[in-house]
C-alpha cells in the first residue's frame, strides 16, 4: 500500500518506559502488528495508522505526517490519491499540522503539488551525490517554498565522503567528515535527516554553526560525483 510514516517507531522504544515503567513491556508485543488492515480501503488504513500514532505518541495531533512513498516507482495511482486525500483530511480536523512525502521522483512531485488542495509542507528523500545530492527536487522545493529534508546523507554516499576533497575539508576545519556534510547540506538549503543514537555524534551534528564552507569549496561537493 502507500506508505505513511510513523516515526514513533523510532522513539517508541525510549518514551514509553519513563511514562508506564513494565507496563510498556506488557503492550510492546502487541504494537509490533501493523498499525492497519492492509484489506480495509486505503482511506481506512490512514485512520487506523493515525490512531495508532497518537496513541503511541501520547498525544491528540501531530505536527508533521509524512506519506512514506508512492505505490509506484513512476507515476501517481489512485492510492496515493486516495491516502493524501485522507491525510487532508486529517488537517481540515485539526489534528495534523503539515504534510509530508518521501521517496519521491520529481515527475511525482510536480504531479502530486499540481493537484492536491494541502500541499507538501515536507519532502523528504533519500539524498545521493550521483545526482547532485538530488539537485532537481531541491530546486523545485526551493521554487516553492517546500522544505527539502534530505536523508542516509552519509551512509548512501560512502565512495564520496571518503575522498580526499572531503578529507582534506574536514582536517582544515577541525571537524568530523559527517559535519562537513551536514554543514554543506545545510548551506545548499536542506534540513540534513540523521538517524544515529550515539551520544557523541548527535552531539556532534548539532554543532555545526562554528564554520562555514566557502562558495568554491560546496561546489566541489556537489558536482563530486562527476570528478570520479
Amino acid at each position: 500500500m502507500a506508505q505513511f510514516e510513523q516515526s514513533e517507531r523510532v522513539i517508541n522504544p525510549i518514551i514509553p518506559p519513563f511514562l508506564y515503567g513494565t507496563a510498556w513491556k506488557e503492550e510492546q508485543s502487541q504494537d509490533e502488528r501493523k498499525p492497519y488492515n492492509d484489506q480495509d480501503p486505503f482511506k481506512i488504513q490512514v485512520t487506523q495508522s493515525f490512531t495508532s500514532s497518537l496513541k503511541h505518541l501520547q498525544t491528540a495531533y501531530i505536527d508533521s505526517y509524512v506519506l512514506h512513498g508512492p505505490y509506484y516507482s513512476k507515476g501517481l495511482s489512485s492510492a496515493d490519491w486516495e491516502v493524501w486525500e485522507a491525510m487532508e483530511q486529517l488537517v481540515h480536523e485539526g489534528r495534523v499540522r503539515f504534510l509530508g512525502i518521501s521517496n519521491v521522483s520529481l515527475d511525482q512531485l510536480v504531479e502530486l503539488y499540481k493537484e492536491v488542495s494541502i500541499k507538501p509542507t515536507f519532502v523528504q528523500n533519500r539524498c545521493f551525490a550521483i545526482n547532485q545530492w538530488d539537485k532537481g527536487i531541491r530546486d523545485f522545493c526551493a521554487e516553492h517554498q517546500l522544505i527539502y529534508q534530505g536523508f542516509s546523507l552519509l551512509t548512501a554516499n560512502q565512495p564520496y565522503i571518503t575522498l580526499p576533497l572531503i578529507q582534506a575539508l574536514a582536517t582544515k576545519y577541525g571537524k568530523t567528515i559527517p559535519q562537513v556534510i551536514f554543514r554543506f547540506a545545510k548551506d545548499i538549503g536542506m534540513l540534513p535527516l540523521t538517524g544515529t543514537t550515539n551520544p557523541q555524534h548527535m552531539d556532534e551534528d548539532l554543532h555545526l554553526d562554528d564554520f562555514q564552507l566557502t562558495g568554491e569549496e560546496r561546489r566541489q561537493i556537489e558536482l563530486i560525483s562527476l570528478k570520479q
